[in-house]
């Protein structure tokens, strides 16, 4: 019988998420934005090495799990990741901001998904900007509102459903597409030079952003059956799941198109390769599948950061208005949620809305990682040597996607350092305040 556990209001039904569930969950963020959103601009940093880079960052993923595995392992529950921050530095302005920083990178996931949506949809039309891409990332923004505010056992079934129709579908593209290359990397044979090893490293920031998504199981470990032996299981199905799959794309892409070909046709890059391997119906097939496999990732997206903030807002970490509406405050973070992601949608590009991503979530990443090392890992019998390596591996991606984007984009640099330093004022802030208007309320 599942318990009922009074959550800022809300009634959170511990057990309400099968092992099923949270898979399909994890692997539909993951697969959604990894996949659809990334694959062309990974290339592009990575050169004829871009199916590589997802290994890599496979490796650097299963590295940082580690920390949120054993955590959740100890201490599972729902917005996780807040607690494993306020374990390790206590309920101050660092726990706070970097939990901040995490939400905020969830949300920006989902607005880089809801764009790839409406990227895919209107490729068959020719259609590559204006209006419609905003205005139908929007809209699928709201559908998985509606979908969320209907409850927990309808975000996992669907889920189950669309992970299992995407992986399907995506094997099947990725299987006939190698077939039809006759299973020779076209990426690779025409390369010509021009990538550099700093280039290639920085797009593991990105192929890491297509795992983030096993977060999605942290943020929820106190819905998930059996959490204490299902939670660490969830997050490594899901990695090995992606893993695969993105590798068969990888190749399947890079068997149809060159190089230039995948740069030009980044924010499609699939549904390009599909082109010449499978014919207009190929393409078209394509792109049902990724409007199938979107849909699903900011539908599992949305439910993780609305349980998120409903975490932060829970533990004073952040403040909480109504803005006069009714109801538990679950149902206001997901507004706010929606609010936030369709902001994003509107007036960032899928490239900026990546690379924002990928700033702020691994620095949330190294703050966690320090955290656990240097105050938990003997209580929770973590290895500090793996730790050490997680915080060194994210340092030294960051390092290097930060000296590429400086070269190439370096206003989106000056955005992520402008937004990092913001949350942390921030918090600062608000948490002096909030203790001190706490102090007054004691006497």
């Amino acid at each position: 019988m599942p318990l009922k556990h009074a959550h800022g209001g809300e009634t959170l039904k511990r057990g309400s998420i099968s092992l099923a569930g949270a898979v399909g969950m994890g692997t539909g963020v993951m697969i959604g934005a990894g996949i659809f959103a990334l694959t062309g601009q990974i290339a592009q940093l990575a050169g004829p090495y871009f199916a590589l880079s997802f290994v890599f960052g496979a490796i650097v993923t299963s590295f940082s799990a580690y920390s949120y595995i054993k955590m959740s392992n100890a201490w599972p529950s729902s917005g996780g990741i807040a607690m494993i921050l306020q374990k390790a530095y206590g309920p101050g302005a660092i726990a706070a901001a970097a939990a901040l920083l995490m939400t905020l990178s969830m949300v920006i996931s989902e607005s880089l998904v809801a764009r790839t949506f409406a990227t895919y949809v209107l490729r068959p039309f020719d259609i590559t900007g204006g209006p419609l891409v905003p205005i139908l990332a929007v809209s699928v923004i709201l559908f998985a509102f509606l979908v969320n505010i209907s409850g927990n056992r309808s975000v996992g079934l669907l889920s189950i459903i669309m992970a299992v129709i995407k992986i399907g579908g995506i094997a099947l593209f990725g299987i006939v597409a190698l077939w039809s290359g006759g299973f020779e990397f076209a990426a690779a044979s025409s390369a010509v030079g021009g990538f550099s090893l700093t280039g290639f490293i920085a797009s593991v920031a990105l192929s890491i952003l297509a795992f983030k998504g096993f977060t999605t199981i942290t943020n929820s470990g106190a819905e998930i059956t059996d959490p204490h032996r299902n939670v660490g299981r969830t997050i490594m199905i899901s990695i090995a799941i992606c893993v695969v799959v993105y590798l068969l794309v990888a190749f399947a892409v890079g068997s149809n198109l060159s190089i230039d070909q995948i740069v030009a046709a980044k924010d499609y890059a699939l549904a390009e390769a599909a082109s010449p391997a499978l014919g207009p119906s190929g393409f078209y097939f394509t792109v049902v599948l990724a409007a199938v496999a979107t849909v699903s990732g900011v539908l599992a997206s949305v439910f993780a950061v609305s349980r998120m903030l409903a975490m932060l807002t829970d533990m004073k970490m952040i403040p909480h208005s109504h803005f006069g509406m009714s109801g538990p405050i679950r149902s206001h973070t997901l507004v706010y949620t929606v609010v936030l992601a369709s902001t994003l949608a509107v007036f960032f590009d899928l490239s900026r809305i990546a690379s924002l991503g990928a700033f702020f979530y691994l620095t949330m990443d190294m703050l966690v990682h320090w955290g656990v090392f240097r105050r938990l890992r003997h209580e929770i019998g973590a290895n500090g040597t793996v730790l050490l390596c997680a915080i060194a591996f994210d340092g030294f991606v960051l390092a290097a996607f930060t000296i590429m984007k400086l070269g190439s984009d370096p206003i989106i640099v000056l955005y992520a350092g402008a937004g990092i330093s913001a949350v942390f004022i921030y918090e600062r802030i608000y948490l002096k305040r909030w203790t001190a208007l706490e102090a007054i309320a004691r006497h």
